[in-house]
Formats: C-alpha cells, structure tokens, sequence
C-alpha cells in the first residue's frame, strides 16, 4: 500500500476513486483495480453502519486505503467510524478555522484531542494493539477537511494552518454552487489556485474529485496530489448505459 500520512504531506500523488454503494465488494474491486485509496462516503453513500465496517475491511483486503466521509462535525460519529479502523476520516463543509479546530479534537487521542479509544475495537486490534495504537493514532490518521464554499475558500489559509490537517479537499459542485459560477469559470479556477496555494505554504496537501482523466491532470498542474476520480455508483450506471443503448442499437 502506498498510502500514508507521510506520503501526503510529501506531496506524493495520491489516486484514489468514490465509494457511494454500501458495497464491500466495490471497495475490494476499487482496490484491486490499482487504487491507493478509496473515499467510503456516510453523507451522501448508500450504506450503514454495518456497511461501513465491511467496506473498510474489504478496500484493505484489496490493497487500498479506506477514507470515511462523515455526514459533518459529529464527535460521536467521527470516533464510530475511526473504532472500525480505517486510515483516516474527511469532514465535509468546513469554512473556518474553529470548525477545523473542532474536528481535530475529534479526531485525536489525549493529549492532542478528545476522542476516547477503546481497548477492544477493531482499530486497536481488538485489544492485541491497544497500546501500539495509542501510541501511533494521531501521527497516522489522515484527516482530510472539505472546502465547498466561497467563505472556506476566504479562510482556507486559517484553516489549513491548523495542526493535524493534512488535506484541503474541494467539494467543486459545491463550491461553484456557493461561488454563484461554473466549474469551468475563471472564478473557479482562481478558487482552486487560492486553495492549492494555502496548503502548500502551510505543508500540507490540496485534493478534489474529478470527473474525467483529463480534468485530473488539470488539476495536477495546479499542484493537487489528492486525486479521486469516478465511483462506483456512477461507474455502474455509465456502464449500465452504455450496454443498453448498444442492444437498442443507439
């Protein structure tokens, strides 16, 4: 697995795709297909609680590293999702730096935050790495934070700057929605650059969804290295599509 806290704030590119079925057997694909990540996602996804644990379980068993978007800045939520043990959590909608101070509270083990961590969970092996896993959670956690609005993009230097944050990760629909502008406007793109700007200069990293391998490589020269592209929910209906309209002879 070439995923890792490490890697990202590097600056490593980091190819990852969606996850919005509740279906482990898509994550283990998603992984075995060559993707280093996978972003399961609780806020707009199918799946529950007991979906969620088998898709992390699934996407490792396939080689990638499991990413859960949580629905918002939910302590109880954000400590049920990192007790299945994935490799790290995205908190959607954040737009100032006190939002962002509140997640890592959540994230974090004392002394940095104010997650409790059980002895038998499955992120701290069930008890057999209990201690190994106190020792290492908060420097191994990845926490990827969403900017999807015209005043995250004001605040994403604050909000980047903030320790324990490791990715700045648009949300383009939503951020062009706020923004009052299309994806392909200058505007937006003038928001992308802010972006990727601020997370370089505070040592972190700049990532967003793309819809295409060319919009990805796009977005790579404007120095994002956190790349998702496609899901599986929208890969099947692509797929779905195109078989039934060759059979209707379209």
């Amino acid at each position: 697995m070439t995923f890792s806290r490490e890697l990202i704030l590097a600056g490593a590119p980091q190819f990852g795709t969606w996850l919005n079925l509740g279906s482990p057997f898509s994550a283990e694909m998603a992984g075995l297909a060559g993707f280093g990540w996978v972003l399961i996602d609780r806020e707009h996804g199918s799946g529950d609680e007991k979906d969620l644990a088998m898709q992390i379980l699934a996407a490792q068993c396939g080689g990638a590293a499991p990413i859960v978007r949580v629905s918002g800045i939910d302590a109880a939520e954000i400590k049920r999702a990192l007790d299945w043990g994935p490799a790290g959590v995205m908190v959607p909608s954040i737009d100032t730096a006190e939002q962002a101070e509140r997640v890592m509270r959540a994230v974090r083990i004392p002394p940095l935050g104010e997650r409790g961590a059980a002895s038998s969970t499955r992120a701290s092996g069930y008890g057999f790495t209990y201690e190994e896993y106190l020792r290492e959670a908060n420097g191994r956690l990845v926490t990827m934070l969403q900017i999807e609005s015209a005043l995250a993009v004001s605040n994403c230097a604050a909000i980047a700057a903030i320790d324990g944050v490791d990715v700045l990760f648009v949300g383009p629909t939503d951020l062009s929605i706020s923004m009052g502008v299309t994806d392909a406007s200058d505007e937006f793109w003038a928001a992308l650059a802010t972006i990727g700007a601020a997370a370089r200069e505070a040592g972190k990293a700049a990532g967003i969804l793309a819809r295409s391998v060319e919009q990805a490589e796009r977005y790579r020269k404007l120095g994002y290295t956190v790349l998702a592209i496609g899901s599986d929910r929208g890969l099947l209906a692509k797929g779905f599509g195109s078989l039934a309209r060759a059979m209707q002879g379209e």
